[in-house]
């Protein structure tokens, strides 16, 4: 770790360059929710350790060095946002044994040739990828962006010095009334769960960084308007869990109905999708995001014929496919 000087505010700046396990490289946009930016090749982020804003940059060195950079008034927090920051993006991922057993597969073998440093575009906290999964429920991902932008925009938090933009914590969503959030074009049973999921996180029931993950989801679960998709996006979007895959997403149910039956209008079901990527086990999140990549024209598969327009949300923002 190094240290740079001081900036604006009493900050300072602390750097750590990471050597990669496996081939990496950075996705090259941001989302469409406005809170990763992309400024020559470096990506930006804002995070908050507790009140304080940290600033994150990241920036590639090579194939497997990546460099990150934080300005904080104080190392914890620095050190904290950018640990945050190596999770999301899949830094340290050590992929080589997945990399080795699917390489010659025939749906995602030639993807993972020709792009071995993809990675599943995490959230930094994982209540961010769990209150995002909820505004992005049943609905096309130019709406949930839409929402999305409009939450931060009313409830997020702003440093002014960097010009980002942070996502809302749970304790401020917890407060909020219904009717704000349906303002923002939630549904109302979206607001009610997304308040209550809230209430929960912010009260200390549900752990997010727990360990014990399935206690987490169990607890989630019960509350009306949290089902197995948003579970599984917080769980592989928001905790690392490469494992899971949100088997209810339409991206999927159109790929998998379309690859068993031939017909590019068929529709598989949860199980029938759960099932399609069980033998990529325990990596069937990450076999996911190839899998759509070898079937869109830039994967350049024999799958080729299925375009990134038939995807739905999960395709089109959660996974960097740029």
């Amino acid at each position: 770790m190094s240290r740079a000087g001081q900036g604006a505010a009493g900050t300072r700046e602390w750097r750590v360059e990471v050597r990669t396990r496996w081939r990496y490289r950075l996705p090259r946009t941001g989302g469409l929710d406005g809170l990763t930016v992309i400024r020559a090749g470096v990506l930006h982020r804002l995070l908050h350790a507790g009140d304080e804003p940290v600033h994150v940059r990241v920036a590639s060195l090579g194939p497997d060095r990546v460099l990150f950079a934080a300005r904080a008034r104080r190392a914890a927090a620095a050190m904290w946002a950018i640990e945050r920051m190596r999770a999301a993006l899949g830094v340290d991922q050590d992929l080589r044994a997945f990399h080795e057993r699917f390489r010659h597969d025939p749906l995602i073998g030639r993807a993972l040739r020709r792009d071995p440093g993809l990675r599943v575009l995490g959230r930094p906290e994982p209540f961010e990828a769990l209150a995002f999964a909820i505004c992005e429920q049943l609905i096309d991902s130019a709406r949930a962006a839409a929402i999305k932008r409009r939450l931060i925009a009313r409830l997020g938090r702003r440093c002014p010095h960097s010009g980002l933009r942070d996502s809302p914590p749970a304790a401020v969503l917890a407060a909020q009334a219904p009717a704000l959030l349906r303002s923002l074009d939630l549904s109302e049973g979206r607001a009610l769960a997304l308040i209550q999921a809230a209430r929960e996180v912010a009260a200390g029931r549900v752990d997010l960084y727990a360990l014990d993950h399935e206690r987490a989801w169990r607890r989630l679960r019960a509350i009306p308007g949290i089902g197995s998709w948003t579970v599984q996006c917080l769980a592989l979007l928001g905790q690392g869990r490469l494992d899971q895959l949100p088997a209810g997403d339409l991206a999927y149910r159109k790929l998998v109905g379309w690859l068993r039956s031939g017909d590019p209008r068929a529709r598989a079901s949860e199980c029938e999708v759960a099932e399609f990527f069980a033998p990529y086990a325990p990596w069937a999140g990450l076999a996911g995001a190839y899998a759509l990549r070898a079937s869109s024209p830039s994967g350049a598969s024999r799958h080729s014929s299925v375009s990134h327009g038939a995807f739905s949300r999960a395709a089109r923002s959660a996974f960097s496919l740029g």
